[in-house]
């Protein structure tokens, strides 16, 4: 009886030490991914911007002004916000751009991002679809969206957030690649919502 409790015990350490290996594995393959640069962008259909931190808004606004896509989504807007303060952080003239950008402000958190892109999407006829956010939120923000709208080409534009260098965005780290581990089981609705955003991201919408 004690051998076999002893075996028991062995085997469940050997269970719990391999389950550790692979989430550390599987963490530094993350953190490979949130610090992998931005490619060269193809054309699309359009562009979704999702709010929640510095430089998502600008970042698509330019890529936008530039060409890259003839409509733009910004997700998740505060109430109040509008289209001429939004462009004002990216100098550009919003009176170009008016007729050509939506301002979503249904979403409250990354679900609803990509319920809210896939509802635009489907009005505007969108089959291929640059994503704009942090870096560390890209791969769970792909996530969803490929759930939402599974006929939908994604082409990551992620965007760095400042102070995402330092030592306290381990825990940012952390935190988000938990919260993507239960988007991949599907266990998002039991997230919070405004989960994407974090402190070294602060909103600025």
């Amino acid at each position: 009886m004690i051998r076999g409790s002893h075996r028991a015990a062995s085997l469940f350490g050997v269970l719990l030490a391999m389950a550790v290996l692979a989430l550390g594995i599987g963490f530094i393959r993350f953190v490979a991914v949130v610090h992998r640069p931005c490619g060269p962008l193809p054309q699309a259909d359009g562009i979704v911007a999702l709010t929640g931190g510095a430089e998502r808004i600008e970042t698509a606004l330019r890529l936008f002004a530039a060409g890259r896509a003839p409509l733009l989504l910004v997700s998740g807007v505060a109430r109040g916000a509008g289209l001429q303060a939004l462009t004002r952080r990216a100098d550009l003239d919003p009176a170009p751009l008016a007729t050509r950008v939506t301002l979503g402000r249904n979403a409250t958190s990354t679900v609803g991002n990509a319920e809210e892109t896939a509802a635009w999407a489907h009005v505007h006829d969108i089959h291929s679809l640059i994503v704009v956010t942090a870096g560390y939120h890209m791969p769970r923000a792909l996530l969803e969206m490929e759930r939402a709208m599974p006929g939908v080409t994604l082409y990551p534009a992620p965007v760095q957030p400042p102070g995402m260098h330092r030592l306290g965005t381990l825990r940012l780290l952390g935190s988000e690649y938990l919260k993507l581990l239960a988007a991949a089981v599907g266990a998002s609705r039991l997230m919070p919502e405004h989960d994407s955003v974090h402190p070294v991201d602060k909103s600025v919408d």
